[in-house]
């Protein structure tokens, strides 16, 4: 049946893909004089998808000329009469996210359990992007909430999904220039960028590891702030040899898939740092080993080849985190909202909460729920999935 003139027309093409087949049939629409309004085209599995949205000058006798080309190019046409959108709707731009889904493996599973979550949040999905390579191990969901309706409700429930699951990472992200567009990569360096805490593994060298965790308990609490509570740390360090701390920061065990990030964000012209509120000798030898752009972390006070027990300058904790970053973004020109800060601590929320993107590493339940989004169950390189990057591009990185 062929619609009225008047009525715009959603063709959607599906067959083996193969050389020439949008060729031949924009060509014919050309001829025709068809208004092309839309067009979008998707291959999985040698499989061709195309759909375009036209519309047809009266009379044209072009959908039977259609038909006849998509036989003989092998093809399988379809056609209906739709409403054209007069334009994008004006909540539009607010309204679009990307989910995007990180994993060892996605399985029917996984994706029934993530879309149910969207679906019960009214989110539609308007497209699927497959990440990774070869396996399926992460994807792009475009989707689009209903208007005026906040995406918190749905990053709590993403958030709560991926740690019931143990098996992948949900992350929301408002759709904007700057998803693809960051410029700097910020970095908590114990139990994020490396698997220890400095600090703990110093104290055990020198016998005060006890006394250590339970000063630390007391902080966890809110017993203490952090700066009292680093200084009472610290102290219990006096007299340890100096060598002991050079030899541990010589042999920090990196986090899984730091290597990677670090080396991927490099090659893509990123700024890094390592942003800490442990110790300078072991964040030098991390920027030295990873070429790391920048390092700010509390420096220990040494005197004769030992520890002081005192730390030397201003203390780096949550306030100076932020500030540290703010001023870093400005001195390089970069905006906050390019930049990405990732952490495990409370002492990493206020710096969480100025980056345009703020991530949890494998973080406490506080920094999970106060984050743009959080990390369980990959490996830090995991991130350069949320940045919009491809197992594809990444493969072309090296």
């Amino acid at each position: 049946m062929t619609p009225p003139p008047s009525e715009s027309v959603l063709i959607t093409v599906t067959g083996k893909d193969h050389p020439g087949v949008i060729s031949r049939l924009t060509g014919l629409l050309a001829e025709a004089g068809a208004e092309l309004l839309d067009v979008e085209q998707v291959v999985v599995q040698g499989r061709l998808t195309l759909c375009l949205l036209v519309r047809l000058s009266p009379a044209s006798g072009t959908l039977e000329t259609l038909l006849s080309a998509a036989k003989t190019l092998g093809v399988t046409l379809d056609f209906q009469a739709v409403d054209a959108p007069a334009g994008p709707p004006a909540e539009a731009a607010s309204s679009r996210h990307v989910v995007t889904a990180v994993g060892r493996a996605l399985g029917a599973r996984e994706l029934h359990a993530l879309t149910q979550v969207l679906a019960e949040h009214g989110a539609n999905v308007e497209r699927i992007t497959r990440l990774s390579e070869p396996h399926l191990g992460s994807v792009d969901l475009h989707v689009r909430l209903p208007p005026g309706q906040p995406p918190d409700a749905l990053k709590h429930a993403l958030l709560e999904l991926s740690m019931q699951s143990g098996g992948f990472d949900v992350a929301l992200q408002r759709e904007s220039l700057f998803r693809r567009g960051k410029r700097m990569v910020v970095m908590d360096m114990d139990s994020t960028l490396i698997r220890i805490e400095v600090i703990d593994e110093l104290a055990r060298a020198h016998g005060v590891g006890e006394q250590v965790s339970r000063i630390t308990e007391r902080a966890m609490h809110g017993e203490m702030d952090y700066d009292e509570s680093l200084r009472q740390r610290v102290a219990l360090l006096r007299g340890l040899d100096a060598s002991v701390v050079h030899e541990l920061a010589a042999n920090l065990p990196l986090t899984e898939g730091a290597e990677t990030l670090v080396r991927v964000l490099k090659r893509l012209g990123y700024r890094t740092a390592v942003i800490s509120g442990g110790f300078s000798v072991a964040a030098e030898a991390l920027k030295a080993r990873l070429g790391i752009d920048f390092a700010y972390s509390n420096e220990l006070e040494i005197q004769d080849g030992k520890l002081t027990g005192r730390t030397v300058g201003r203390i780096v904790n949550a306030q100076r985190k932020a500030e540290l970053l703010e001023s870093l973004a400005r001195a390089e020109g970069i905006l906050l909202d390019q930049v990405v800060a990732v952490g495990d601590g409370a002492n990493d929320l206020l710096m969480l909460e100025r980056a345009g993107l703020g991530i949890a590493f494998r973080a406490k339940p506080r920094l999970r729920a106060a984050a743009d989004t959080s990390i369980c169950a990959g490996g830090l390189d995991s991130i350069l999935y949320l940045l919009g990057l491809t197992g594809r591009e990444l493969l072309e990185v090296g």
